[in-house]
């Protein structure tokens, strides 16, 4: 092995990991730095305060999150995602991302770009992450921002972090979440998004928000409760432009949904893919924190998870009467968003019905012309008719 620059070593073809015929064990990792964040957002799933010295001391150190990265690029990984919280309040992320550069992984950041300084904007044009920085915009404005945010001249700080990457040219996107406070601003927000040089689509936007994953706060998750639009809401907004979502939607359903069976765990989580949290517990997805799901860095591998852990985990079968009865018989779980994940969240389970989410994914499907009148998607035998009509040369002609 030969290093060619500080930040580049040429490997021999027959020993580089994408040569060999079996695929590598981790393709891509997301890695919390911290569950701290300098911003007290009404609807995060996560955030501690950014002085939360308890959580600061119980924090991955610099080295073991060096080892982590070491191990995953080993293992064949090809690139990171440094999250939180807020990844930018560790004192320590010019290093971790240098390091993690130095390895050859790209570097997906997920930031409210409020702490970007000259500094790591330098550091960003000098050594490109590879993947464009992903910032959230809660407000077109100081007032619809800081409503959200709750911390003053958060909105300063956040254009001013945005105003850094242009000028030295570093991509980023941007994305939002809809608020009652932001409510009104979403074509504003788009208008400005298009003028953004790596801009190629348009902004993603949340609409369904998830409660603590840390189940920590009745309160907070009574305020995130109250911020979730209903059905109506949630419908009108993904169908703005109707001929199109119908043709996306047609596309979508054909591919997607289908009953799940007893499997808990029919989507990739766990598999070449998973997330690190903070305190060094390896999980299948950044979402679900159930103590039975989670894998222990500190005294473990990755390559341990990975071979051992996760394998098993995703045998994993559904135990709840409701949740055999209704969703694993469900043709619609390409449009509901129920999972392990946020059956513990909301219900402190793998497998508990989210009724939130199975009342939206009924009302799209009605929408769609999957559901004739009142019936329920677990009740459907026709299924597979039902998806066929739904292509989108038959949704188009029904609209036209």
């Amino acid at each position: 092995m030969e290093q060619s620059s500080p930040y580049v070593f040429r490997l021999e073809s027959d020993k580089a990991v994408l040569w060999k015929s079996k695929p590598p064990l981790l393709t891509s990792l997301d890695l919390e730095l911290t569950e701290r964040c300098n911003n007290n957002c009404i609807h995060c799933y996560l955030n501690l305060p950014a002085d939360d010295s308890e959580s600061k001391a119980r924090e991955l150190s610099t080295a073991q999150i060096k080892n982590i990265l070491a191990e995953a690029a080993q293992l064949g990984c090809l690139s990171v995602k440094f999250t939180g919280g807020e990844p930018l309040l560790r004192e320590d992320f010019n290093e971790l991302y240098v390091f993690a550069r130095t390895l050859g992984l790209r570097v997906l950041i997920f930031t409210n770009a409020t702490l970007l300084t000259p500094e790591l904007a330098t550091l960003f044009a000098e050594i490109p992450p590879l993947e464009p920085l992903e910032i959230t915009v809660y407000g077109m404005n100081q007032g619809s921002y800081e409503s959200i945010s709750r911390v003053a001249d958060s909105y300063k700080c956040h254009r001013r972090g945005i105003e850094l990457l242009l000028k030295n040219e570093v991509p980023f996107v941007v994305s939002s979440a809809l608020l009652p406070p932001n409510m009104n601003e979403m074509a504003e927000f788009r208008s400005w998004a298009s003028t953004l040089p790596w801009m190629d689509t348009p902004p993603s936007c949340t609409v369904l928000f998830d409660l603590r994953c840390r189940r920590d706060s009745p309160e907070k998750n009574r305020l995130i409760k109250q911020l979730r639009l209903t059905p109506v809401q949630v419908q009108e907004i993904l169908s703005r432009n109707k001929v199109e979502y119908q043709k996306e939607m047609g596309e979508f359903c054909s591919t997607f949904i289908r009953p799940p069976g007893k499997n808990l765990f029919p989507c990739g989580a766990g598999l070449n893919r998973i997330s690190v949290d903070a305190y060094g517990y390896c999980q299948p997805c950044i979402l679900l924190r159930h103590p039975e799901t989670l894998y222990d860095l500190k005294t473990g591998s990755l390559k341990d998870g990975l071979t051992n852990f996760f394998p098993e985990l995703r045998k994993k079968k559904a135990v709840d009467p409701d949740y055999l009865e209704r969703c694993a018989r469900c043709f619609l779980k390409g449009l509901c968003e129920q999972c392990p994940g946020k059956s513990w969240m909301e219900h402190g389970t793998l497998d508990t019905p989210v009724e939130y989410l199975c009342t939206i994914a009924h009302f799209s499907a009605r929408e769609l012309g999957l559901l004739r009148g009142r019936e329920m998607g677990w009740e459907v035998t026709d299924w597979r008719e039902r998806i066929r009509n739904c292509r989108p040369q038959n949704l188009l002609k029904s609209i036209m």
